[in-house]
């Protein structure tokens, strides 16, 4: 008998799921890097592109020629960042920004080299505009690609890629990022309890913090409820030297998992934490992630006993400052 793939990711995911994630392997990054431009948030993109992935597989009997196979993803991705921006009604606060019915004239595509430039601007545009300009100026599809994925003609990528250029064009050449932090005061004090224990790897008091049905994401590996996962044991047993801090992404408050190495502490992939009445509902940790740090525009580290954040751009940052004291002992 044919086994089917699951209609949901729940729970541990199977060996079929991985083994198609592993042969999608090469173009998790740029479907990455797409959605987080397009969704205006690193952590979004990546639990957006994360659904598409699992949409695929489900679907993956539809698709009659393989080497199609990074369009068909890129579609489904599109329309996944398209359903999403929908939800929160991003579409009509975007549009609102600009006159739509202005006289535009069209202006010459970027040089090389420019398309990191354009993926921190374009969140300033509206969804077909900064897709159709993603598409062209940073990816190199082609007018025909385009139209196919968007859902448009190749007429309306054109006029697309116009208004998207010509406001881009009129935009300053860096975007506007928060230099201090604008996290509620209730969830730093969480996060920062949330901290404390994790690093004591007092998991029964991480899990006083956290609501009865809190769900849990940990990429490529869980969806579902915290309390039916193995989250714990695997932070218990890993190799890895690491320790947990609170820092920013692109403005947003997380948890950040530092990795110690030959040249100290360095920050290796985000954890997010939702919370609803000061009780943890959901968490999301993308250890299996590393396309997120070097995506971000910029991370911000909290370190123990200074008043000020170390900073990173592009994922590069790497920590100092932090007491070894303060590590959590080591395994016996």
């Amino acid at each position: 008998m044919k086994m089917q793939p699951r209609v949901d990711p729940t729970g541990l995911f199977d060996v079929r799921y991985a083994a198609f994630l592993e042969t999608v392997a090469h173009l998790r990054g740029r479907l990455h890097r797409y959605c987080a431009r397009m969704t205006g948030s690193t952590l979004d993109g990546e639990d957006v592109m994360q659904e598409a992935l699992f949409e695929a597989y489900r679907k993956i009997e539809k698709l009659d020629d393989p080497s199609a196979l990074r369009t068909w993803l890129f579609r489904i991705a599109h329309n996944r960042c398209i359903d999403f921006l929908r939800s929160r009604q991003a579409r009509e606060r975007a549009e609102a920004n600009f006159v739509e019915n202005e006289i535009i004239l069209p202006i010459e595509p970027p040089g090389q080299g420019a398309d990191r430039a354009i993926e921190r601007l374009v969140i300033h545009l509206p969804p077909k505009e900064r897709a159709c300009v993603l598409l062209k100026d940073v990816f190199d599809y082609s007018l025909e690609e385009i139209a196919g994925l968007v859902g448009s003609t190749v007429g309306g990528v054109k006029a697309a890629l116009s208004r998207g250029r010509s406001k881009l064009a009129m935009l300053p050449n860096e975007p506007d990022v928060r230099s201090e932090s604008q996290r509620n005061a209730e969830l730093s004090k969480l996060l920062n309890r949330y901290v404390e224990l994790f690093n004591r790897r007092d998991w029964d008091g991480v899990r006083a913090l956290t609501s009865a049905d809190a769900q849990l994401r940990v990429a490529d590996c869980f969806k579902g409820q915290l309390l039916e996962s193995p989250y714990f044991v695997e932070y218990e047993n890993a190799q890895m030297t690491w320790k947990m801090v609170t820092g920013e992404i692109d403005g947003e408050a997380v948890l950040l998992v530092l990795h110690r190495g030959e040249g100290g502490w360095k920050p290796a992939h985000p954890v997010r934490i939702e919370a609803i009445d000061g009780v943890i509902n959901r968490i999301a940790d993308y250890y299996a992630c590393p396309w997120i740090m070097p995506a971000a525009r910029a991370v911000f580290v909290s370190i123990p006993n200074q008043p000020a954040h170390a900073r990173a751009t592009n994922g590069t940052m790497q920590v100092s400052g932090i007491n070894p004291s303060e590590m959590m002992p080591d395994k016996t």
